[in-house]
């Protein structure tokens, strides 16, 4: 075990090495994110690429405060890993972090976590309409029996029919209104939305949501006052969210600008219209631009890949989490070695299936990195590899 436990240790020494040389040659987007610990207040930092999924940095349990993102935001830079944006679920920590580093004006909300508590607030007020509709069944047997000249059961109902109806008909209008506004804010909140066959700017889309947020308020004095301070919740939520949560719409403006301006709105429209249904049409923007004219080529070409890259989620440091996870199970606590040489596994990995098919997250940042193995890549001979 002593031997075992030695080896260990070595390997966990050069995989921190390993990951303090890492290069980037061209501005990435990181994906930012704690993973909390068994340790009270103490979380795992991540720094994940947003469109590789190669893992820049992860940190052993610290406290979660501005300081400690700060530190390792600099380290990345000290690194020579440049930063062309950054989204997070928007954490006061990372967000305190950005304003002394990089500044907050890069940073991209991620959109899921907005739908995750829209999502949440939808389920309580359909909740509530379920419980009023079980209480109607009571009120309905009350009111059989008393009319068939039988005594009633219980305790007597706090409602009459007609006011538990009433009732119910009222806060299904305010579960459905909810609803309907929740949807849309989730299409205008999409990388690509056309209307009336045209692709809607940023600065649209701002004013279709301020929108959406005004009915949403307007729905408040319908609702129970038991609910109304969860609709007030997710209004403000969205509202102070926003102006981060549309950068990836407005860093696509320019581009979108200029390809109308090339070839004109409607030909733009018909490529978004494509893009949308590339899982049908492409299945990659690749195979869609055989099928547009050849004029169009090179100027499609940008727009279909400024698309593909905007960012609006940070899937990949949620998707590095559920790797780490069941080693936190079985280990209760990962070293700082232990988590570079679970990171350097993860950055070597070849995808088996998927859209990322034979290629590894180096391979998909363009690392020129020899080695192909993350074994042979600590110094460990090839046999051992």
């Amino acid at each position: 075990m002593g031997k075992i436990a030695g080896i260990v240790k070595e390997g966990g020494q050069r995989a921190q090495r390993w990951m303090n040389q890492q290069q980037a040659g061209t501005a990435r987007a990181l994906a930012l994110d704690e993973q909390y610990s068994s340790q009270r207040g103490k979380a795992y930092l991540n720094g994940i690429d947003v469109h590789s999924g190669q893992v820049w940095a992860t940190v052993p349990p610290v406290e979660v405060d501005g300081e400690s993102w700060t530190v390792l935001l600099w380290d990345l830079r000290d690194q020579g890993i440049r930063s062309l944006s950054t989204v997070s679920d928007g954490g006061r920590a990372i967000q305190e972090a950005l304003r002394q580093v990089h500044g907050e004006e890069k940073h991209q909300r991620d959109v899921w976590h907005l739908f995750h508590v829209a999502a949440q607030v939808q389920a309580r007020l359909d909740r509530a309409v379920k419980t009023e509709h079980d209480r109607l069944l009571v009120i309905q047997r009350q009111a059989a029996r008393e009319a068939s000249g039988k005594r009633a059961r219980g305790r007597p109902p706090k409602a009459t029919l007609p006011e538990q109806q009433a009732l119910i008909a009222q806060m299904e209008y305010v579960a459905g209104g909810v609803g309907y506004l929740c949807q849309q804010l989730h299409t205008l909140l999409e990388v690509v939305v056309l209307h009336s066959g045209r692709v809607l700017s940023s600065e649209y889309r701002q004013g279709e949501i301020e929108a959406v947020l005004d009915l949403l308020n307007e729905l408040v004095p319908l609702a129970r006052p038991a609910l109304q301070e969860h609709i007030q919740m997710l209004s403000k939520h969205l509202r102070q969210a926003l102006p981060q949560t549309l950068l990836f719409a407005r860093q696509l403006d320019a581009m979108q600008e200029h390809a109308s301006r090339i070839l004109g709105p409607e030909a733009v429209a018909l490529l978004a219209w494509a893009w949308v249904r590339r899982a049908v049409l492409g299945p990659t923007s690749k195979d869609l631009l055989q099928s547009v004219p050849p004029a169009w080529r090179a100027e499609a070409s940008n727009l279909l890949a400024a698309w593909d890259q905007a960012v609006r989620a940070s899937s990949a440091v949620e998707n590095w989490h559920s790797i780490v996870r069941p080693h936190l199970a079985v280990h209760r606590t990962l070293s700082a070695g232990m988590l570079a040489l679970l990171a350097i596994w993860h950055n070597h990995r070849i995808a088996p299936r998927g859209l990322h098919e034979g290629l590894s997250p180096l391979q998909r940042t363009g690392s020129t990195s020899s080695e192909g193995n993350w074994l042979a890549a600590l110094g460990y001979s090839v046999l051992a590899a």
